[in-house]
């Protein structure tokens, strides 16, 4: 049976600071980020499946990548742990802001493919993540693929 991509579309809101940075990001600030996450697989052939002709129920998709993305980086800020910012972290979290410390400089680019790891981790063994799209402004996105990864 033919392959099949799959595309769900999210999005978020969450600030950030580059550390070390030479430009305005390396200021507080926040992006409304759009994520379009896209699998492949070929659509259930088993005529007493209740997801018969789906690839994977939409609804499901939606449940991973909202459980390990959406939720926790929602109106979030993403800080480097290992930067001085980790101080400015543990002040805005101690006045009951919502914050995350991450292993990575948290750039669009560190963040798509932490997302990859994430939903890969939780997809079934006969679906594939194909590519992520990270947009972050109405100009600026990145990209990831399988294909480029392998």
């Amino acid at each position: 049976m033919s392959k099949i991509r799959i595309t769900k579309m999210f999005s978020f809101e969450a600030g950030h600071a580059l550390h070390g940075y030479d430009g305005k990001c390396k200021n507080l600030h926040g992006h409304s980020y759009h994520l379009e996450v896209t699998v492949i697989g070929t659509p259930i052939a088993d005529t007493n499946n209740v997801k018969h002709g789906m690839v994977i129920d939409f609804g499901d998709l939606k449940k991973i990548v909202k459980e390990d993305i959406v939720d926790v980086f929602d109106h979030s800020m993403v800080f480097n742990k290992n930067t001085p910012h980790v101080d400015m972290a543990n002040d805005l979290k101690g006045l009951g802001h919502h914050v995350l410390l991450v292993d990575y400089q948290p750039t669009t680019e560190m963040m798509i493919i932490d997302f990859a790891e994430k939903i890969k981790r939780r997809l079934p063994d006969t679906i594939q993540l194909h590519s992520l799209k990270l947009q972050e402004t109405a100009t600026s996105y990145a990209q990831w693929y399988a294909s480029d990864n392998e």
